[in-house]
């Protein structure tokens, strides 16, 4: 499943990163220390995060992730948006918050 498939079947909106929605999805990672996820999350993880800030959108280049999902309707920072979008770094924003959405993408996945 690609990270717009995902997106799609979760109702989530894209906040930047089109270019990477191709992206395969593999697993799921939720946290928001960022350097507990640059140590453990996978390369093809959907990260779930409230941390929409330009050291999220590092911390998902390092880690390779297929997508990141900010909870709650958190904000992306418009230069988060635009490493986004050099990066190729899907970012989406749903209501639920951060159990509800892993619980929605484990049941999509499987």
């Amino acid at each position: 499943m690609t990270a717009k498939e995902l997106a799609a079947a979760c109702g989530w909106t894209l906040l930047a990163g089109g270019e990477g929605e191709d992206n395969p999805v593999e697993g799921c990672y939720v946290g928001d220390l960022l350097s507990w996820v640059m140590a453990r999350a996978q390369s093809g993880n959907v990260w779930l995060t409230v941390m929409g800030n330009i050291n999220a959108i590092a911390v998902a280049t390092l880690t390779d992730v297929a997508c990141i999902v900010l909870a709650e309707n958190a904000a992306l920072d418009k230069e988060a948006a635009q490493r986004a979008e050099l990066q190729g770094i899907p970012v989406y924003s749903c209501a639920e918050n951060l159990y509800d959405t892993a619980v929605r993408v484990y049941e999509t996945l499987k």
